[in-house]
């Protein structure tokens, strides 16, 4: 049986660990470096950093925190923000990065998923999500539309055939951002992750809203996810990553062990 994986989340403005609610309010929490180097060596199975105005910006990713980063943990670690070409996608890598995520540069450029699947294996291919629930239509079926650059835009893309594209273009991995759930510590948008779980055969990753050990559970199993993302739960200090594993484990989920 393969482990669940438990994925810190850093959102990283200006070189700084920084933290929001539904994409808006955001204030700085800390050192993006120091913060992840925490993470692995608490038993983190991944951790995952996101530079959250590189796109609205219209500029590139923080190569200079991705190397430091690289220079203390050793564990897979993906870089997302501002990549819109291979060779942004090249400088991440480079820099340390095992993976790197795209989102509004993919929606914008489909083909740079197949350009990066091609140049560096679908493996290290991650296509984030930012999906905000609206009203089902015949443009939007699923009741779940894609929006970019920070959750600025609202692109008029449905979720659900958005995620099967992007598999079928050769990505590794999705990572669904509830932007609804967004650091309400309410839970995961379950409905959401479920339906993109079961439409594709590439792991999904859950993210938005984990506040309780619960809601992990939940998200990799009624969610069917195979990983769970997290941020406040363990930024703000309620609960440490073998905490959370241990509660899994009692739960009958399987995770690596670090307790």
């Amino acid at each position: 049986m393969l482990c669940k994986r438990i994925i810190p989340c850093l959102d990283v403005r200006d070189g700084r660990l920084t933290k929001g609610i539904k994409f808006k309010g955001n204030v700085d929490i800390g050192d993006p470096v120091a913060t992840a180097k925490k993470y692995y060596e608490e038993g983190a199975d991944e951790i995952v950093f996101y530079d959250i105005t590189a796109s609205s910006e219209k500029r590139g990713i923080f190569i200079d925190v991705v190397e430091r980063v690289a220079s203390e943990i050793f564990i897979p670690f993906s870089v997302g923000g501002g990549i819109n070409t291979v060779e942004d996608m090249r400088a991440v890598l480079v820099a340390g990065a095992e993976k790197v995520s795209v989102n509004s540069g993919a929606v914008k450029n489909p083909d740079i998923i197949s350009q990066g699947a091609a140049a560096f294996g679908s493996q290290c291919i991650v296509l984030g999500m930012d999906v905000k629930r609206v009203e089902k239509s015949e443009k939007i079926p699923s009741g779940f539309e894609i929006v970019i650059n920070g959750g600025r835009k609202f692109m008029g893309i449905d979720a659900l055939e958005w995620a099967k594209t992007a598999e079928a273009l050769g990505a590794g991995e999705i990572c669904i951002n509830s932007i609804d759930a967004d650091g309400t510590k309410d839970g995961y948008d379950i409905e959401l992750t479920r339906l993109i779980a079961e439409s594709v055969t590439i792991p999904v990753i859950a993210s938005g809203g984990a506040g309780h050990p619960d809601h992990m559970v939940e998200a990799v199993t009624e969610g069917r996810a195979t990983a769970a993302l997290i941020a406040s739960i363990v930024h703000y200090g309620e609960y440490t990553i073998p905490e959370l594993k241990k509660y899994m484990s009692d739960k009958g989920v399987h995770t690596r062990t670090t307790w």
